[in-house]
């Protein structure tokens, strides 16, 4: 485990994202994982909340999640901090907030709890200078554990695949995404759509990828992560696909990935600034 008290510090604090589809099955969790070891690889310091009650972005980055000292549930419930709860991923070399079946009761239990949507952003407001990136993995529906990952966030990335069913499913969470930035998080925005497990050999699916191109422009990142074994075997073996094979095309295609998002947020940042010149 990492030394809680050797992280540095940033100036402007980390970027907050949320992985998130409502769709399951579409490599939400294999993204959330491998970006943040893709991204700590690239020497950034990263957080990764498991926001998901199957608990399986804590075992991917080789954390037992039955053998937890404490876990995302207690953060919710104010019993303990994100600095108690947080564990090292030591393949992935990056912290993990951990969650196991316990976080299902978190549903019941923050119902009747005052500001039960903020919960989680209260809790990373107290250690988001230590990290250059905090990743959310939010479950496939959009419950009361999704809407605390959305009220945390500055952006969510969208993990689809070029389906026929994908495009639905894409609507729905975009126009969530809108009613929470509406009534909950003026400053959540869509960062940008992750084409994953896609064959080229598949014209469905290279229609519907020019589809996705065609209408949400520049939103949609240019790296495309292909279908492979690796990325798929990764997760038996308690690690990010991006550490168990380096040198496969899906690790590689993450390591691409990581580099075109730290890339975009620094144009972003460049344009913020200009307009708050303006």
């Amino acid at each position: 485990m990492t030394n809680k008290n050797d992280k540095h510090v940033t100036t402007t604090g980390a970027y907050v994202f949320c992985i998130a589809n409502q769709k399951g099955g579409v490599g939400k969790t294999t993204t959330a994982i491998n970006l943040a070891a893709a991204l700590a690889a690239l020497k950034k310091d990263v957080l990764l909340i498991d926001l998901d009650p199957q608990g399986n972005a804590t075992m991917g980055s080789g954390v037992d999640k039955n053998n937890l000292q404490a876990n995302l549930y207690e953060v919710l419930l104010g019993e303990v901090s994100i600095q108690d709860a947080r564990v090292a991923s030591e393949t992935g070399k990056y912290d993990v907030l951990p969650s196991n079946r316990e976080l299902s009761g978190a549903e019941i239990d923050l119902v009747q709890m005052e500001g039960r949507e903020a919960r989680l952003k209260r809790a990373i407001d107290d250690i988001r200078h230590e990290y250059d990136f905090i990743l959310i993995d939010c479950p496939p529906t959009l419950s009361l554990l999704t809407l605390n990952g959305l009220a945390s966030a500055s952006g969510v990335i969208i993990p689809m695949q070029c389906e026929y069913f994908a495009l639905e499913g894409l609507s729905d969470l975009v126009n969530t995404i809108k009613r929470v930035y509406a009534n909950i998080n003026p400053d959540l925005q869509l960062i940008g759509l992750l084409r994953v497990m896609f064959d080229a050999r598949v014209t469905l699916q290279q229609q519907v990828s020019a589809q996705v191109e065609t209408h949400f422009g520049d939103r949609v990142f240019k790296t495309i992560i292909p279908r492979n074994v690796r990325l798929a075997e990764a997760p038996s073996h308690g690690m990010p696909g991006v550490v168990y094979d380096k040198s496969s095309r899906g690790a590689k295609a993450y390591l691409e990935f990581g580099n075109e998002l730290i890339r975009r947020m620094k144009r972003e940042g460049l344009k913020q600034a200009a307009r708050a010149r303006t």
